[in-house]
C-alpha cells in the first residue's frame, strides 16, 4: 500500500510511520515540524520505502499516483502549545483536516483521523464512553486544541456523510514511549527529566487526578486495526488502567534513581480530574487490547530519555498539564 501520513515527524507519527514501513509499504511522511522534530524524519528516511515532505498540510497536499490511506497525525498536541502555537493547532484542525480529507476523497482512499481523549474535556462521566458528549469549555486556555478535534471529527463526519468518504476516527488517550518531545510539557516526561536530575518531581494539585497511560506500540498495533476494518464511528484506544498522578510521580522517582522529592504546585484552570477510557469498542470491534504493563513501559520510557537528556539536557520545566 501507499500511504500518506501526516505528522509524520511527531511522536506518535514517526511510530505509525516505522510500523507501516516495517509491514512493507510505502509512506510518504508529511510534517511541518512546527513540532516535530528533524531526526525522526532523518530516521524514517533511512528506508527506501519513505518520501519525506517538509510541508504545511494546511496549504494542501499534491500526490501524484495512487494513495491507498491517509492518517491525520498532524497537529501540535502538547498543553506548552495551546498559547504560542494557538494558531497553527487551529489551522491544522480545520484547514489541514479539509484538505487530508480532500486527498484522501479525490484518491478514494481510507482516511483516519487521530482524534483524542480531548473531547471529552472534564468528563463528568467515568470512565468516558465514546457516546458521551464531552464537558469542554469552548474559550478556555485548552480550547483552541479540545474544540479544534471536535471540529475535525464533525467535519471527518460530514465528508462520509457527503462524499462518502472512507473515514475512521480514533480517539487517543494518553501515550507515552520512546521518542517523546523532551520539552513535552506534560507530566509524565516532565516527571522522567526531574527525576534522572534527582530534581523536585513537580505534581499539580494535590496529585489525587488520574490518568490512563498506554505505551505506544499497544496504541499503534490498535491504529492499525481501526484501519483495516469497516467502522467510522469514533473508538477508544488507550490503557484502562487507571492511576493517581501521585502514584506516577512516586513510580518515577523510584525509576530514577530515588533522589527526588515530590513538591506540589496549583493545578492549572480546565486540568481534567480524571481520564480513563471505556475500551468497549476496541475489545469488541477490533479485537484489541492493551498489554504492555506501565512499569515495563516506563522502564523503557526512561531509558531513551535518560540517553537523549545526557549531561548537556538544559534543566527540566515544570508541567503545565497532568494530561
Amino acid at each position: 500500500m501507499r500511504i500518506v501520513v501526516t505528522g509524520a515527524a511527531g511522536f506518535l507519527g514517526f511510530h505509525l510511520s516505522q510500523r507501516l514501513l516495517a509491514d512493507g509499504h510505502e509512506v510518504i511522511g508529511v510534517d511541518n515540524l512546527v513540532s516535530g522534530h528533524q531526526d525522526n524524519a532523518r530516521d524514517l528516511a533511512a528506508s527506501e520505502r519513505f518520501e519525506w515532505r517538509r510541508q504545511d498540510m494546511s496549504e494542501g497536499l499534491a500526490v501524484d499516483g495512487p494513495v491507498d490511506a491517509v492518517f491525520n497525525l498532524g497537529c501540535p498536541a502538547s498543553p506548552v502549545d495551546f498559547g504560542p502555537k494557538a494558531m497553527a493547532i487551529l489551522r491544522a484542525c480545520s484547514e489541514g483536516t479539509r484538505q487530508t480529507l480532500e486527498l484522501a476523497t479525490a484518491k478514494g482512499a481510507v482516511y483516519l483521523l487521530a482524534s483524542t481523549s480531548e473531547c471529552y474535556g472534564d468528563p463528568l462521566e467515568h470512565p468516558q464512553r465514546e457516546t458521551y458528549f464531552g464537558n469542554v469549555n469552548p474559550i478556555g486556555p485548552r480550547s483552541v486544541y479540545d474544540e479544534g478535534k471536535r471540529f475535525s471529527e464533525a467535519m471527518t463526519m460530514a465528508y462520509r456523510r457527503t462524499h462518502g468518504t472512507r473515514t475512521r476516527l480514533v480517539r487517543i488517550f494518553n501515550t507515552y514511549g520512546e521518542r517523546m518531545r523532551l520539552d513535552d510539557g506534560r507530566a509524565l516526561p516532565t516527571f522522567i527529566r526531574q527525576g534522572l536530575r534527582g530534581e523536585p518531581v513537580t505534581v499539580h494539585g494535590d496529585g489525587s487526578q488520574t490518568r490512563s497511560l498506554c505505551y505506544v506500540a499497544d496504541l499503534i498495533e490498535g491504529i492499525i486495526r481501526l484501519t483495516e476494518c469497516d467502522y467510522h464511528e469514533p473508538v477508544n484506544l488507550g490503557n484502562d488502567d487507571e492511576v493517581t498522578m501521585h502514584a506516577l510521580a512516586e513510580e518515577v522517582v523510584e525509576l530514577t534513581g530515588g533522589r527526588s522529592r515530590i513538591v506540589f504546585e496549583p493545578l492549572p484552570k480546565d486540568d481534567p480530574k480524571c481520564r480513563r477510557p471505556d475500551l468497549t469498542r476496541a475489545r469488541e470491534i477490533l479485537g484489541w487490547e492493551p498489554h504492555v504493563d506501565r512499569r515495563t513501559g516506563l522502564i523503557t520510557t526512561i531509558a531513551d530519555m535518560r540517553g537523549r537528556l545526557g549531561d548537556a539536557a538544559p534543566p527540566a520545566e515544570t508541567p503545565t498539564s497532568t494530561c
